[in-house]
Protein backbone atom coordinates (compact mmCIF):
# COMPACT_ATOMS: atom_id res chain seq x y z
CA UNK A 1 0.00 0.00 0.00
CA UNK A 2 1.80 3.13 -1.21
CA UNK A 3 2.59 5.89 1.25
CA UNK A 4 2.29 3.75 4.39
CA UNK A 5 5.24 2.58 6.47
CA UNK A 6 5.62 -0.90 7.93
CA UNK A 7 4.77 0.51 11.37
CA UNK A 8 1.55 2.08 10.11
CA UNK A 9 0.56 -1.09 8.28
CA UNK A 10 1.23 -3.23 11.35
CA UNK A 11 -0.96 -0.91 13.43
CA UNK A 12 -3.72 -0.95 10.82
CA UNK A 13 -3.60 -4.74 10.63
CA UNK A 14 -3.84 -5.15 14.39
CA UNK A 15 -6.57 -2.50 14.60
CA UNK A 16 -8.54 -4.26 11.86
CA UNK A 17 -8.34 -7.71 13.47
CA UNK A 18 -9.14 -6.48 16.98
CA UNK A 19 -12.10 -4.48 15.66
CA UNK A 20 -13.57 -7.67 14.24
CA UNK A 21 -12.70 -9.71 17.32
CA UNK A 22 -13.97 -7.40 20.05
CA UNK A 23 -17.60 -7.47 18.93
CA UNK A 24 -17.86 -11.23 19.48
CA UNK A 25 -16.53 -11.40 23.09
CA UNK A 26 -18.68 -8.38 23.95
CA UNK A 27 -21.84 -10.16 22.80
CA UNK A 28 -20.67 -13.42 24.42
CA UNK A 29 -20.22 -11.69 27.79
CA UNK A 30 -23.69 -10.16 27.65
CA UNK A 31 -25.51 -13.17 26.21
CA UNK A 32 -23.93 -15.63 28.66
CA UNK A 33 -25.20 -13.61 31.62
CA UNK A 34 -28.57 -13.14 29.90
CA UNK A 35 -28.87 -16.90 29.42
CA UNK A 36 -28.10 -17.46 33.10
CA UNK A 37 -30.87 -15.01 34.05
CA UNK A 38 -33.34 -16.64 31.65
CA UNK A 39 -32.65 -20.14 32.94
CA UNK A 40 -32.85 -18.95 36.53
CA UNK A 41 -36.25 -17.37 35.84
CA UNK A 42 -37.42 -20.59 34.14
CA UNK A 43 -36.42 -22.70 37.15
CA UNK A 44 -38.00 -20.22 39.54
CA UNK A 45 -41.27 -19.46 37.77
CA UNK A 46 -41.63 -22.41 35.39
CA UNK A 47 -43.01 -20.07 32.73
CA UNK A 48 -42.36 -21.46 29.22
CA UNK A 49 -41.52 -18.00 27.84
CA UNK A 50 -38.15 -18.03 29.67
CA UNK A 51 -37.35 -21.56 28.51
CA UNK A 52 -38.16 -20.65 24.90
CA UNK A 53 -36.02 -17.50 25.05
CA UNK A 54 -33.16 -19.49 26.58
CA UNK A 55 -33.07 -21.96 23.70
CA UNK A 56 -33.49 -19.21 21.11
CA UNK A 57 -30.58 -17.13 22.39
CA UNK A 58 -28.38 -20.14 23.18
CA UNK A 59 -28.25 -20.91 19.45
CA UNK A 60 -27.12 -17.36 18.69
CA UNK A 61 -24.63 -17.54 21.55
CA UNK A 62 -23.12 -20.73 20.07
CA UNK A 63 -22.49 -19.09 16.69
CA UNK A 64 -21.12 -15.92 18.27
CA UNK A 65 -18.87 -17.84 20.67
CA UNK A 66 -17.35 -19.86 17.82
CA UNK A 67 -16.53 -16.72 15.83
CA UNK A 68 -15.01 -15.10 18.92
CA UNK A 69 -12.63 -18.01 19.47
CA UNK A 70 -11.49 -18.07 15.85
CA UNK A 71 -10.95 -14.31 15.59
CA UNK A 72 -9.05 -14.27 18.90
CA UNK A 73 -6.48 -16.81 17.73
CA UNK A 74 -5.34 -14.50 14.92
CA UNK A 75 -4.67 -11.66 17.34
CA UNK A 76 -2.59 -13.84 19.61
CA UNK A 77 -0.30 -14.82 16.74
CA UNK A 78 0.22 -11.18 15.75
CA UNK A 79 2.06 -10.48 18.99
CA UNK A 80 4.79 -12.84 17.79
CA UNK A 81 4.70 -12.05 14.08
CA UNK A 82 4.19 -8.27 13.86
CA UNK A 83 5.19 -7.15 17.37
CA UNK A 84 8.08 -9.43 18.25
CA UNK A 85 10.14 -6.70 19.96
CA UNK A 86 7.21 -5.88 22.22
CA UNK A 87 6.83 -9.57 23.07
CA UNK A 88 10.54 -9.82 23.85
CA UNK A 89 10.44 -6.66 25.99
CA UNK A 90 7.16 -7.12 27.91
CA UNK A 91 6.34 -10.80 27.38
CA UNK A 92 7.22 -11.65 30.97
CA UNK A 93 4.10 -9.74 32.02
CA UNK A 94 1.67 -9.99 29.10
CA UNK A 95 2.48 -13.69 28.51
CA UNK A 96 1.55 -14.91 32.02
CA UNK A 97 -1.56 -12.73 32.12
CA UNK A 98 -2.84 -14.22 28.87
CA UNK A 99 -1.88 -17.69 30.13
CA UNK A 100 -3.94 -17.13 33.28
CA UNK A 101 -6.86 -16.22 31.02
CA UNK A 102 -6.56 -19.57 29.23
CA UNK A 103 -6.08 -21.62 32.42
CA UNK A 104 -8.96 -20.04 34.33
CA UNK A 105 -11.51 -18.61 31.90
CA UNK A 106 -11.10 -20.59 28.69
CA UNK A 107 -10.81 -23.96 30.42
CA UNK A 108 -13.85 -23.10 32.57
CA UNK A 109 -15.89 -22.18 29.51
CA UNK A 110 -14.72 -25.22 27.55
CA UNK A 111 -15.48 -27.54 30.46
CA UNK A 112 -19.10 -26.44 30.85
CA UNK A 113 -19.99 -25.23 27.36
CA UNK A 114 -20.89 -28.72 26.15
CA UNK A 115 -23.22 -29.28 29.12
CA UNK A 116 -24.82 -25.88 28.56
CA UNK A 117 -25.38 -26.32 24.82
CA UNK A 118 -26.21 -30.05 24.68
CA UNK A 119 -27.21 -31.14 28.16
CA UNK A 120 -30.75 -29.79 28.58
CA UNK A 121 -32.30 -33.29 28.52
CA UNK A 122 -29.17 -35.18 29.56
CA UNK A 123 -28.42 -33.71 33.01
CA UNK A 124 -30.56 -32.46 35.85
CA UNK A 125 -31.89 -28.87 35.80
CA UNK A 126 -29.67 -27.85 38.70
CA UNK A 127 -26.49 -29.08 37.02
CA UNK A 128 -27.48 -27.51 33.71
CA UNK A 129 -28.12 -24.17 35.41
CA UNK A 130 -24.75 -24.47 37.15
CA UNK A 131 -23.08 -25.07 33.77
CA UNK A 132 -24.72 -21.95 32.33
CA UNK A 133 -23.53 -19.88 35.30
CA UNK A 134 -19.99 -21.24 34.91
CA UNK A 135 -19.91 -20.27 31.22
CA UNK A 136 -21.13 -16.78 32.13
CA UNK A 137 -18.52 -16.56 34.89
CA UNK A 138 -15.86 -17.72 32.45
CA UNK A 139 -16.62 -14.87 30.05
CA UNK A 140 -16.25 -12.36 32.90
CA UNK A 141 -12.98 -13.91 34.12
CA UNK A 142 -11.67 -13.82 30.55
CA UNK A 143 -12.38 -10.11 30.24
CA UNK A 144 -10.71 -9.55 33.62
CA UNK A 145 -7.38 -11.02 32.52
CA UNK A 146 -7.44 -9.41 29.08
CA UNK A 147 -8.16 -6.00 30.55
CA UNK A 148 -5.53 -6.48 33.24
CA UNK A 149 -2.96 -6.99 30.49
CA UNK A 150 -4.17 -4.09 28.37
CA UNK A 151 -4.57 -1.77 31.37
CA UNK A 152 -1.00 -2.50 32.43
CA UNK A 153 0.09 -1.26 29.00
CA UNK A 154 -1.90 1.93 29.66
CA UNK A 155 -0.79 2.53 33.26
CA UNK A 156 2.21 0.24 33.93
CA UNK A 157 3.45 -0.43 37.44
CA UNK A 158 4.87 -3.27 39.55
CA UNK A 159 7.88 -3.92 37.30
CA UNK A 160 11.53 -3.11 36.69
CA UNK A 161 13.45 -2.95 33.41
CA UNK A 162 16.50 -5.20 33.68
CA UNK A 163 18.85 -5.79 30.74
CA UNK A 164 16.35 -4.22 28.36
CA UNK A 165 13.42 -6.42 29.44
CA UNK A 166 10.49 -5.94 31.76
CA UNK A 167 10.69 -7.99 34.96
CA UNK A 168 7.59 -8.20 37.22
CA UNK A 169 8.38 -7.45 40.86
CA UNK A 170 4.85 -7.14 42.28
CA UNK A 171 2.09 -9.07 40.53
CA UNK A 172 -0.67 -7.44 42.57
CA UNK A 173 0.47 -4.03 41.35
CA UNK A 174 0.80 -5.35 37.81
CA UNK A 175 -2.76 -6.70 37.77
CA UNK A 176 -4.43 -4.00 39.85
CA UNK A 177 -2.76 -1.11 38.06
CA UNK A 178 -4.34 2.36 38.36
CA UNK A 179 -6.63 2.16 35.31
CA UNK A 180 -7.66 -1.50 35.65
CA UNK A 181 -10.79 -1.17 37.88
CA UNK A 182 -12.24 1.63 35.75
CA UNK A 183 -11.53 -0.04 32.43
CA UNK A 184 -12.87 -3.42 33.61
CA UNK A 185 -16.13 -1.87 34.82
CA UNK A 186 -16.44 0.31 31.71
CA UNK A 187 -15.92 -2.59 29.29
CA UNK A 188 -18.14 -5.06 31.15
CA UNK A 189 -21.02 -2.59 31.31
CA UNK A 190 -20.46 -1.78 27.64
CA UNK A 191 -20.81 -5.49 26.81
CA UNK A 192 -24.09 -5.68 28.75
CA UNK A 193 -25.39 -2.56 27.03
CA UNK A 194 -24.39 -3.81 23.58
CA UNK A 195 -26.17 -7.11 24.23
CA UNK A 196 -29.28 -5.42 25.62
CA UNK A 197 -29.50 -3.22 22.53
CA UNK A 198 -29.02 -6.26 20.27
CA UNK A 199 -31.74 -8.21 22.09
CA UNK A 200 -34.03 -5.18 22.21
CA UNK A 201 -33.57 -4.48 18.51
CA UNK A 202 -34.46 -8.06 17.60
CA UNK A 203 -37.57 -7.86 19.77
CA UNK A 204 -38.63 -4.52 18.29
CA UNK A 205 -38.02 -5.84 14.76
CA UNK A 206 -40.30 -8.81 15.36
CA UNK A 207 -43.01 -6.64 16.93
CA UNK A 208 -42.95 -4.32 13.91
CA UNK A 209 -43.64 -7.35 11.73
CA UNK A 210 -46.67 -8.42 13.75
CA UNK A 211 -44.90 -11.10 15.80
CA UNK A 212 -45.62 -9.74 19.26
CA UNK A 213 -45.62 -13.20 20.85
CA UNK A 214 -45.04 -13.49 24.61
CA UNK A 215 -41.32 -14.39 24.18
CA UNK A 216 -40.77 -11.44 21.82
CA UNK A 217 -42.52 -9.01 24.15
CA UNK A 218 -40.60 -10.38 27.12
CA UNK A 219 -37.17 -10.01 25.53
CA UNK A 220 -37.98 -6.47 24.37
CA UNK A 221 -39.18 -5.55 27.85
CA UNK A 222 -36.14 -7.07 29.59
CA UNK A 223 -33.77 -5.35 27.19
CA UNK A 224 -35.33 -1.93 27.73
CA UNK A 225 -35.16 -2.34 31.52
CA UNK A 226 -31.48 -3.19 31.14
CA UNK A 227 -30.77 -0.13 28.97
CA UNK A 228 -32.70 2.14 31.36
CA UNK A 229 -30.77 0.96 34.42
CA UNK A 230 -27.30 0.42 32.96
CA UNK A 231 -26.91 3.44 30.64
CA UNK A 232 -26.80 5.98 33.54
CA UNK A 233 -24.38 3.71 35.42
CA UNK A 234 -22.13 3.61 32.36
CA UNK A 235 -22.14 7.42 32.16
CA UNK A 236 -21.03 7.59 35.81
CA UNK A 237 -18.31 4.95 35.34
CA UNK A 238 -17.13 6.74 32.18
CA UNK A 239 -16.83 9.98 34.13
CA UNK A 240 -14.70 8.26 36.80
CA UNK A 241 -12.60 6.65 34.08
CA UNK A 242 -12.01 10.11 32.61
CA UNK A 243 -10.78 11.46 35.93
CA UNK A 244 -8.38 8.52 36.20
CA UNK A 245 -7.14 9.08 32.64
CA UNK A 246 -6.51 12.76 33.32
CA UNK A 247 -4.39 11.77 36.32
CA UNK A 248 -2.31 9.13 34.55
CA UNK A 249 -2.50 9.98 30.83
CA UNK A 250 -3.05 13.74 30.59
CA UNK A 251 -1.86 13.91 26.97
CA UNK A 252 -4.68 11.56 25.97
CA UNK A 253 -7.29 13.83 27.60
CA UNK A 254 -5.79 16.92 25.93
CA UNK A 255 -5.99 15.18 22.56
CA UNK A 256 -9.55 13.99 23.17
CA UNK A 257 -10.64 17.52 24.03
CA UNK A 258 -8.71 19.18 21.18
CA UNK A 259 -7.18 21.38 23.88
CA UNK A 260 -3.83 22.93 22.99
CA UNK A 261 -2.97 25.54 25.60
CA UNK A 262 -4.39 27.23 28.66
CA UNK A 263 -3.63 30.68 29.95
CA UNK A 264 -2.90 30.80 33.68
CA UNK A 265 -6.00 31.23 35.82
CA UNK A 266 -8.50 30.53 33.03
CA UNK A 267 -11.07 27.76 32.98
CA UNK A 268 -11.10 25.34 30.06
CA UNK A 269 -14.12 25.45 27.74
CA UNK A 270 -15.74 22.31 26.40
CA UNK A 271 -15.19 22.06 22.66
CA UNK A 272 -18.33 20.46 21.25
CA UNK A 273 -17.17 20.36 17.63
CA UNK A 274 -14.04 21.34 15.75
CA UNK A 275 -11.22 20.06 13.59
CA UNK A 276 -7.95 19.56 15.50
CA UNK A 277 -4.98 20.45 13.29
CA UNK A 278 -1.83 18.66 14.46
CA UNK A 279 0.42 20.75 12.17
CA UNK A 280 -0.98 24.16 13.05
CA UNK A 281 -1.34 23.12 16.72
CA UNK A 282 -4.89 24.39 17.10
CA UNK A 283 -8.49 23.25 16.77
CA UNK A 284 -10.14 24.95 13.82
CA UNK A 285 -13.81 26.01 13.73
CA UNK A 286 -14.19 25.22 17.45
CA UNK A 287 -17.66 25.52 18.97
CA UNK A 288 -17.10 25.98 22.70
CA UNK A 289 -19.06 26.16 25.95
CA UNK A 290 -17.14 28.26 28.51
CA UNK A 291 -16.10 26.67 31.83
CA UNK A 292 -17.77 23.32 31.04
CA UNK A 293 -14.51 21.58 30.08
CA UNK A 294 -12.96 22.19 33.49
CA UNK A 295 -16.19 21.25 35.27
CA UNK A 296 -16.57 17.92 33.45
CA UNK A 297 -12.91 16.94 33.33
CA UNK A 298 -11.90 17.96 36.87
CA UNK A 299 -15.25 18.51 38.67
CA UNK A 300 -13.96 22.00 39.41
CA UNK A 301 -15.06 25.02 37.38
CA UNK A 302 -11.52 26.41 37.69
CA UNK A 303 -9.75 23.06 37.29
CA UNK A 304 -6.56 22.85 35.24
CA UNK A 305 -6.42 20.64 32.16
CA UNK A 306 -3.03 20.50 30.41
CA UNK A 307 -2.86 21.43 26.74
CA UNK A 308 -1.15 19.40 24.04
CA UNK A 309 1.54 22.06 23.70
CA UNK A 310 2.73 21.13 27.18
CA UNK A 311 3.95 17.83 25.68
CA UNK A 312 6.73 17.35 23.16
CA UNK A 313 5.42 16.93 19.59
CA UNK A 314 6.70 13.36 19.44
CA UNK A 315 4.69 12.50 22.59
CA UNK A 316 1.31 13.77 21.38
CA UNK A 317 -1.54 11.41 20.38
CA UNK A 318 -3.36 12.13 17.14
CA UNK A 319 -6.03 14.58 18.31
CA UNK A 320 -7.71 14.68 14.89
CA UNK A 321 -8.78 11.04 15.31
CA UNK A 322 -9.51 10.66 19.04
CA UNK A 323 -11.41 13.96 19.16
CA UNK A 324 -14.08 12.44 16.90
CA UNK A 325 -14.01 8.81 18.08
CA UNK A 326 -14.64 10.00 21.63
CA UNK A 327 -17.55 12.19 20.55
CA UNK A 328 -19.01 9.32 18.57
CA UNK A 329 -18.90 7.13 21.69
CA UNK A 330 -20.46 9.80 23.90
CA UNK A 331 -23.10 10.68 21.31
CA UNK A 332 -24.18 7.05 20.97
CA UNK A 333 -24.24 6.79 24.77
CA UNK A 334 -26.67 9.71 24.97
CA UNK A 335 -28.92 7.97 22.45
CA UNK A 336 -28.89 4.88 24.68
CA UNK A 337 -30.01 6.98 27.62
CA UNK A 338 -32.75 8.51 25.47
CA UNK A 339 -33.92 5.04 24.42
CA UNK A 340 -34.12 3.89 28.04
CA UNK A 341 -36.05 6.97 29.20
CA UNK A 342 -38.40 6.76 26.21
CA UNK A 343 -39.13 3.11 26.99
CA UNK A 344 -39.94 4.05 30.60
CA UNK A 345 -42.38 6.73 29.44
CA UNK A 346 -44.09 4.36 27.01
CA UNK A 347 -44.22 1.61 29.63
CA UNK A 348 -45.95 4.04 31.99
CA UNK A 349 -48.46 4.89 29.25
CA UNK A 350 -48.92 1.24 28.29
CA UNK A 351 -47.65 1.82 24.74
CA UNK A 352 -44.28 0.06 24.82
CA UNK A 353 -45.27 -2.44 22.13
CA UNK A 354 -47.48 -0.08 20.10
CA UNK A 355 -45.33 2.98 19.32
CA UNK A 356 -43.97 2.34 15.84
CA UNK A 357 -41.60 5.31 16.07
CA UNK A 358 -40.08 3.93 19.27
CA UNK A 359 -39.86 0.41 17.84
CA UNK A 360 -38.06 1.71 14.74
CA UNK A 361 -35.66 3.66 16.95
CA UNK A 362 -35.01 0.58 19.10
CA UNK A 363 -34.36 -1.47 15.95
CA UNK A 364 -31.96 1.14 14.58
CA UNK A 365 -30.10 1.15 17.92
CA UNK A 366 -29.29 -2.55 17.59
CA UNK A 367 -25.63 -2.04 16.57
CA UNK A 368 -25.20 1.13 18.67
CA UNK A 369 -23.52 -0.66 21.58
CA UNK A 370 -20.93 -2.26 19.30
CA UNK A 371 -20.32 1.08 17.57
CA UNK A 372 -19.70 2.69 20.96
CA UNK A 373 -17.30 -0.11 21.96
CA UNK A 374 -15.30 0.26 18.76
CA UNK A 375 -15.18 4.04 19.10
CA UNK A 376 -14.10 3.72 22.73
CA UNK A 377 -11.32 1.26 21.92
CA UNK A 378 -10.05 3.45 19.10
CA UNK A 379 -10.01 6.39 21.51
CA UNK A 380 -8.11 4.59 24.24
CA UNK A 381 -5.62 2.82 21.95
CA UNK A 382 -4.85 5.70 19.57
CA UNK A 383 -4.84 8.03 22.57
CA UNK A 384 -2.03 5.95 24.12
CA UNK A 385 0.25 6.61 21.16
CA UNK A 386 3.13 6.98 20.57
CA UNK A 387 3.56 4.45 23.39
CA UNK A 388 2.84 0.74 23.31
CA UNK A 389 3.63 0.60 27.04
CA UNK A 390 2.80 4.10 28.25
CA UNK A 391 5.93 6.05 29.09
CA UNK A 392 8.10 2.93 28.86
CA UNK A 393 8.26 1.62 25.28
CA UNK A 394 7.39 3.44 22.08
CA UNK A 395 5.29 1.74 19.42
CA UNK A 396 7.97 2.25 16.76
CA UNK A 397 10.37 0.21 18.90
CA UNK A 398 7.90 -2.66 19.30
CA UNK A 399 7.21 -3.57 15.65
CA UNK A 400 8.94 -6.48 13.91
CA UNK A 401 11.36 -6.00 11.02
CA UNK A 402 8.90 -6.71 8.20
CA UNK A 403 8.76 -4.91 4.90
CA UNK A 404 5.84 -2.71 3.94
CA UNK A 405 5.17 -5.06 1.02
CA UNK A 406 4.83 -8.10 3.29
CA UNK A 407 2.49 -6.29 5.67
CA UNK A 408 0.44 -4.89 2.77
CA UNK A 409 -0.01 -8.38 1.36
CA UNK A 410 -1.07 -9.93 4.66
CA UNK A 411 -3.40 -7.02 5.39
CA UNK A 412 -5.20 -7.51 2.08
CA UNK A 413 -5.47 -11.24 2.77
CA UNK A 414 -6.89 -10.52 6.22
CA UNK A 415 -9.48 -8.11 4.83
CA UNK A 416 -10.67 -10.56 2.17
CA UNK A 417 -10.76 -13.56 4.50
CA UNK A 418 -12.37 -11.73 7.42
CA UNK A 419 -15.22 -10.34 5.35
CA UNK A 420 -15.75 -13.75 3.77
CA UNK A 421 -15.62 -15.84 6.96
CA UNK A 422 -17.05 -13.51 9.57
CA UNK A 423 -19.40 -11.84 7.12
CA UNK A 424 -20.92 -15.26 6.53
CA UNK A 425 -21.02 -15.94 10.28
CA UNK A 426 -22.72 -12.66 11.11
CA UNK A 427 -25.20 -13.16 8.28
CA UNK A 428 -26.06 -16.61 9.63
CA UNK A 429 -26.46 -15.23 13.15
CA UNK A 430 -28.85 -12.52 11.89
CA UNK A 431 -30.88 -15.19 10.08
CA UNK A 432 -31.22 -16.99 13.40
CA UNK A 433 -32.46 -13.75 14.94
CA UNK A 434 -34.97 -13.34 12.10
CA UNK A 435 -36.22 -16.87 12.74
CA UNK A 436 -37.57 -15.74 16.09
CA UNK A 437 -38.16 -17.69 19.31
CA UNK A 438 -40.53 -20.65 19.19
CA UNK A 439 -41.87 -23.12 21.75
CA UNK A 440 -39.11 -25.58 22.57
CA UNK A 441 -41.52 -28.50 22.87
CA UNK A 442 -42.70 -27.85 19.30
CA UNK A 443 -39.28 -28.57 17.82
CA UNK A 444 -38.85 -31.98 16.20
CA UNK A 445 -36.35 -34.19 18.10
CA UNK A 446 -33.62 -33.88 15.44
CA UNK A 447 -33.78 -30.05 15.73
CA UNK A 448 -33.37 -29.94 19.49
CA UNK A 449 -29.74 -28.88 19.70
CA UNK A 450 -29.93 -29.09 23.49
CA UNK A 451 -30.74 -32.80 23.26
CA UNK A 452 -28.13 -34.00 20.80
CA UNK A 453 -24.67 -35.45 21.36
CA UNK A 454 -22.12 -32.63 21.63
CA UNK A 455 -19.77 -32.13 18.70
CA UNK A 456 -18.95 -28.45 18.37
CA UNK A 457 -20.68 -25.19 19.41
CA UNK A 458 -22.39 -24.77 16.03
CA UNK A 459 -24.02 -28.19 16.47
CA UNK A 460 -26.31 -26.53 19.00
CA UNK A 461 -27.99 -24.64 16.16
CA UNK A 462 -30.98 -26.27 14.51
CA UNK A 463 -30.62 -26.77 10.79
CA UNK A 464 -33.79 -24.85 9.98
CA UNK A 465 -33.50 -21.05 9.98
CA UNK A 466 -36.82 -20.40 8.32
CA UNK A 467 -38.79 -17.85 10.38
CA UNK A 468 -41.27 -19.59 12.66
CA UNK A 469 -44.09 -17.28 11.56
CA UNK A 470 -45.08 -15.73 8.27
CA UNK A 471 -42.89 -12.79 7.31
CA UNK A 472 -45.91 -10.72 6.30
CA UNK A 473 -47.21 -8.23 8.84
CA UNK A 474 -49.78 -9.55 11.24
CA UNK A 475 -52.04 -7.70 13.61
CA UNK A 476 -51.42 -8.34 17.27
CA UNK A 477 -54.24 -10.26 18.81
Amino acid sequence: MPGLTALELARIQFGFTISFHIIFPAISIGLASYLAVLEGLWLWRQEPVYRDLYHFWSEIFAVNFAMGVVSGLVMAYQFGTNWSYFSAFAGSITGPLLTYEVLTAFFLEAGFLGVMLFGWNKVGPGLHFFATIMVALGTLISSTWILASNSWMQTPQGFEVIDGRVVPVDWLKVIFNPSFPYRLAHMTIAAYLATALFVGASGAWHVLRGRATPPVRTMLSMAMWMVLVVAPIQIFVGDQHGLNTLRHQPAKIAAIEGHWEKASGESVPLILFGIPDMTAEKTRYAIEIPYLGSLILTHDINGHVPGLKEFAPEDRPNSTVVFWTFRLMVGVGMLMLLLGLWSLYLRWRGDLYDSKLFLRFATAMGPAGLIAILAGWLTTEIGRQPWVVYGVMRTKDAVSNHSALALSTTLIVFIVMYFAVFGTGVSYMLKLVAKGPQPFDDLPPHDKGQSRRPARPLSAVSGNITPSVNLSRQKEA
